[in-house]
């Protein structure tokens, strides 16, 4: 015969008065309203991945290098900075081949 063991609670209350009594569940750590409201870069990056999917950041990179063959330079580093937000690797691979010796600095 096997023996079970049930640990004494706190004595506050017991286990279905403290399921239901209501609680506040936390503010969860990075809710920052004002944070994320000002970063346009996000809700750009954001848009633009609503809006494109799973290719939004090959679509970015078309977007900033047809923006840099056209001499676009503040397109060209919108669209830079979209496509680092969504993908860093395929951002840092447009601007080594743009601009090789601040790709090491990176």
């Amino acid at each position: 015969m096997s023996i079970r063991f049930a640990a004494a609670g706190t004595g506050e209350c017991s286990a279905v008065a403290r399921a239901l009594c209501y609680h506040r569940p936390p503010q969860p750590a990075n809710d920052c309203e004002a944070g994320i409201a000002r970063n346009v870069l996000l809700q750009s990056a954001l848009r633009h991945f609503a809006r494109h999917g799973l290719g939004a950041a090959e679509r970015a990179r078309a977007n900033a290098e047809k923006a840099f063959f056209n001499g676009d330079r503040d397109s060209y580093r919108h669209w830079l900075a979209v496509c680092r937000t969504l993908d860093r690797r395929m951002a840092d691979a447009i601007s080594a081949r743009r601009h090789p010796s601040t790709a090491a600095e990176r």
